[in-house]
């Protein structure tokens, strides 16, 4: 949280140097679903971009910060775009702050979060000469555009890292709220481990998470909560295990806390963005990340909007469109052993292909 400025600029250039081959929110990926155009405004006028984040503040090193990471980008890249943001504090401020915006004369107000999906539809219905996006949900009428992620892939190759990697024969995750956002990747995380097992003749155990129980599992009721991220990882370090996935924002920066305590024999799975760039003080102890590409997303639909078009219908982001996957192993890429990368390259290319079915119910369709 430090050292945002950093952070943003590493992940802006590599917004735009990505923008050219990932898969653009305005068209339709293979197996996702778009309207192929949407309304128009006059490309090359003045455009306000306004962002409403959720709660944890713009530089939790994970959703809110990557989102608007997305609109720094498209600002730098083109010269009509003026962005702003404003914070949620709680869930009680997201209709006052989707009106603030709206009421502000911003030509697109875009709100991050699954959380804000019921305030954003009512806004829109209310406003439906506003144009809204909506981060971590589908379209909810003609002048919202979804954002969405199947991160259910991306955590399912982080589950058969962990799954290769640990020595104790346990790994962990845990959530911050127990909403469909955070489930997928759980699903996922938890799916990939199974899959190890089932052909690796392994069993290794999940703590945390059984995704045939979309009810049970550990959460820790907060996304800002690290205390409270750490005493959860330290009890599942007490149960065994030795590779923690966190899936709660800034929460999860107790798991990095914990592994450090550990003196190196517990690892983690950072997640959303490459916990190397945005939680650097802890990547000693990230075996990899789960990424959500919300910044590249976020600066083609900001981008296109502000050229001329706003796009209609729904993007998903999935592993084929670079959407979701995995990070570099930075400081483990030694450590990974090699047949374990190639036998992550297959495992992603079956699940693009479909040989690989994933089954999590959080998936966006």
């Amino acid at each position: 949280m430090h050292s945002s400025m950093k952070i943003v600029a590493v992940v802006s250039v590599a917004a735009m140097a990505l923008a050219a081959c990932a898969s653009k929110p305005a068209t339709s990926p293979a197996g996702t679903s778009s309207s192929s155009s949407g309304s128009t405004t006059a490309a090359g006028t003045a455009f306000r971009a306004c962002m409403v984040l959720d709660t944890g503040g713009v530089d939790d090193r994970s959703f809110n910060q990557s989102s608007w990471a997305g609109l720094q980008a498209a600002n730098k890249a083109s010269s009509n775009i003026t962005i702003s943001y404003i914070a949620s504090n709680s869930q009680n401020d997201y209709t006052p702050n989707l009106t603030a915006e709206v009421n502000k004369g911003c030509d697109t107000v875009i709100a991050v979060g699954g959380l804000m999906g019921d305030a954003v539809k009512a806004a829109a219905a209310q406003n439906p000469k506003q144009h809204f996006a909506q981060i971590d949900s589908g379209s909810s009428g003609a002048n919202v555009y979804g954002l969405q992620y199947n991160t259910a892939q991306g955590g399912f190759l982080g589950g058969y890292l962990a799954a290769g990697m640990t020595k104790t024969g346990k790994v962990a995750t845990f959530g911050g709220l127990n909403i469909p956002p955070v489930t997928i990747y759980m699903d996922g995380f938890w799916e990939g481990v199974q899959y190890y097992n089932k052909v690796k003749d392994k069993s290794v155990q999940v703590l945390g998470w059984d995704e045939k129980n979309q009810k049970g599992g550990t959460f820790a009721q907060s996304f800002t909560d690290q205390n409270k991220g750490r005493s959860i990882s330290q009890a599942f370090v007490q149960q065994g295990a030795d590779i923690i996935f966190p899936v709660a924002g800034g929460t999860g920066l107790g798991s990095g806390a914990a592994a450090q305590a550990s003196g190196g024999k517990v690892s983690v799975l950072w997640v959303d963005t490459d916990g190397c760039v945005s939680a650097q003080q802890y990547c000693k102890y990230f075996l990899s990340s789960v990424t959500k590409n919300l910044t590249d997303s976020v600066t083609q639909y900001a981008t296109a909007a502000a050229g001329g078009t706003f796009p209609a219908g729904s993007y998903i982001g999935d592993l084929k469109n670079n959407g979701t996957g995995l990070a570099s192993f930075h400081d483990f890429a030694s450590a990974v052993p090699a047949d374990l990368k190639t036998a992550l390259d297959t495992v992603k290319a079956d699940i693009i292909s479909g040989k690989i079915t994933i089954t999590s119910p959080s998936q966006p369709k």
